[in-house]
Formats: C-alpha cells, structure tokens, sequence
C-alpha cells in the first residue's frame, strides 16, 4: 500500500521505520476505518468510539426519505375512505384503497425511522383490512382472504392488536354471508379475545357473535349479547365520525339489534329497524339512503313477515333494493324475504322476485354467484 500511494526512502527515513513497517499501519488504519461501528475496539485512543457509534446511531434512525407530512396525509386519507364506506358503492372505494396501498408499498423501499415505519405498517394494516372488507361486498372472496391475511401480517408486525381483531371480525362476516354460521361464532369470539377493552372491535365482534349465534337459533346466546353490545354501547362517547366503518357509535347498535332480532323472528325488530329508518332516512329520495338503512328496511321487512303484516313487508323490501345500497354480499338477504313472499303465494311475490333479478344483475359481479 506505501509502495502504491508513492511513499519515498526520505519519508521512510524521517519516520525511521522500513516500507514493510509503514504498509502494516497503513492496513490498521483501514481496517479501523471500514469496520462497522459496533465492532471497533473500545480502549485508549478508541475512548470516544462509544459515542460516535451513539451518534452515527441516531442519525441512521432520523434518516429518512418519507417524512410526518406523507404519513399524515395517508392516515386522513385512510379515514376519509373509511368514513364514506355506509355511502359509497364499494367498487369505488376500492379504487381508492388500491391506490393508497400501492402509494404505501413504494414507501416501504424508502428510508424511513423507526416511528414512521410502524406508522406506515399500520396505515398499510387499515387499507388492507378495508379492502378486504369491500371485496367481502362484492363477492370477491379470494381476494378478500388475500388482503386479510396481509392486514393481519401487518398488524403482527407492529403488535397492533386492534388491527388483528378487526381481521377476525371480518373474517367472521364473511363466512356468516356464506353460510358457515359456526365458524362465524368462533371467529367473533377470537376477535374478542383480541380486542383491547373498550373498542369499538370489541363490541363490534360481541354484535357479530350476537347475529350468527340469531342464524343457529342459539336464543339464549344471541339475546346475551344484545345485552352486552348495549352495556357496552352506553360507556361509548359520541363520535367525531360516527359514520367511520371502524369507530362504532352508539347508533350502530340499533342497527345490529334490529338484524339479529329480526334474524330470530323476534316482531321486536320492528321498532329498532323504524328508528333506524326514521333517523337516517328521512328523505324521500331513496338513493341517498346510507346502507344501513336499506338493511333497516329488509329488516323490517322480515320482521313484518312474522306478524303477517304482508304488504308492508313487500313495499320495504322493495324500497331496499330499489335504493341501490344492497351490495352483493347482502343479495341472499333480500333472496330471504323473496322466497318468503313466494311462500305464501303472494300477488306481489312476482314483482318483487323481478326486482331482485335486477338487483343480481346491476353492480359489478363477484367470484361467487348468488345462490337463488
């Protein structure tokens, strides 16, 4: 190494030491150079070593290509799609979410801290978990599983335990729309295990078990966990968003109770599917209906049936399916009330099943039909 930098006799002389012994200091020196921080030999001339290693530390963990601004703007953004999910035809939202969780892919590449990598994780655990929320809309149950799976990735990642839950509630809605009513109780329950206390996951996961245990016929069960979603609904502050799909306010509660009863023939249905319809619905231009009032009205109308109060039964029904609300994944609850009407040889049991038909083939189709 001397002999190529072009080291002299005359410095060899002055320095009073041969070529050999230069080049051998000159290897110390780059080796101490280039070793990583956290290898280099703590003693005498090394004393400080500790602290630039500190430094050269947190200038690695403030190193960053991402930024608070970026990050901040894609939680408001996540809120946002969340928000105008009651409203907005799913195929629209989803569009946003893939946007959003491409932007937070290209991100992931990037320097980032240690703080803005957790928050960028969880920004990319909400957008998955509410695309495979959308896909559950749509019928699209494959890619469903897939953005499940990476929501829960995700949130393991970051020990979000509010994320993980939410993943098990989800993924005991789509089972429930499938059918798989036992599996749908064990998923709830899971979720609820999970949940921090107090969440809105937590009693939205009670409210799930409450509504699949209604499909089993487990009575006990399901009037137990009406009681428990409305203890718990009542400790809730009023929401700054209460439309936001994953910030339960105490008005969902009303809703869920007028499915599950109405699922288990309870006529008491009828009133909670009302104040549903009376405080949400009140125009009388159907197709600014948010979604949970088109359920309200195929919940009343259920719970009509049972009180043999049949052509009101007919007009919800077809209020709900002309408002355009009923996404695909709640065809077969409509189908429910159709084969009802049909059942009792109804007049108005041909006009409603042509609605329902219209119904199937309007909005974008999944990758499971419709059972009919």
């Amino acid at each position: 190494m001397g002999r190529s930098l072009g080291f002299g006799q005359g410095l060899l002389k002055l320095l009073a030491i041969t070529m050999d012994e230069l080049e051998a200091l000159l290897v110390l020196d780059a080796v101490a150079v280039h070793r990583p921080a956290g290898q280099r030999p703590v003693n005498g001339a090394h004393a400080n070593d500790d602290e630039l290693d500190a430094l050269e530390l947190v200038r690695r963990v403030e190193a960053s290509d991402v930024g608070a601004e970026t990050l901040n703007r894609l939680e408001s953004a996540f809120d946002e799609l969340a928000t105008a999910y009651p409203v907005a035809p799913p195929q629209e939202l989803l569009s946003g979410v893939r946007r959003h969780s491409a932007y937070v892919a290209h991100l992931m590449d990037a320097r980032k801290t240690l703080d803005e990598q957790r928050r960028l994780l969880t920004v990319g655990g909400w957008l998955s978990l509410l695309g495979a929320t959308l896909h559950i809309d749509l019928n699209q149950q494959h890619a469903a599983t897939a953005r499940l799976r990476t929501a829960a990735t995700l949130a393991q990642h970051v020990g979000h335990a509010e994320i993980q839950a939410w993943c098990y509630e989800t993924d005991a809605w789509r089972v429930l729309t499938d059918g798989d009513f036992l599996h749908a109780v064990e998923l709830s329950r899971i979720a609820q295990r999970l949940a921090p206390v107090g969440s809105s996951v937590s009693i939205q996961a009670t409210a799930q078990e409450g509504r699949a245990r209604a499909r089993l016929g487990h009575v006990k069960e399901t009037y137990a966990a009406i009681d428990r979603v409305q203890m718990m609904s009542t400790t809730l502050e009023r929401r700054k968003r209460p439309e936001h799909h994953y910030q339960y306010d105490p008005g969902k509660s009303t809703a869920y109770t007028a499915t599950t009863l109405a699922w288990i023939g309870d006529p008491a249905a009828e009133r909670y599917a009302r104040e549903i319809i009376a405080n949400l619905g009140p125009s009388d231009e159907i197709s600014k209906w948010p979604r949970r009032v088109a359920s309200a009205n195929i919940d009343l109308a259920l719970a009509l049936l049972t009180t043999d109060r049949l052509d009101e039964a007919c007009d919800a029904a077809q209020k709900a399916i002309q408002s355009g609300r009923v996404v695909p994944s709640n065809h077969w609850r409509v189908l429910e009330v159709v084969k009802a009407v049909e059942a009792r040889q109804l007049p108005e049991a041909s006009d409603l099943r042509e609605a329902y038909q219209g119904l199937k083939a309007s909005p974008p189709g999944g990758d499971r039909p419709d059972s009919s």
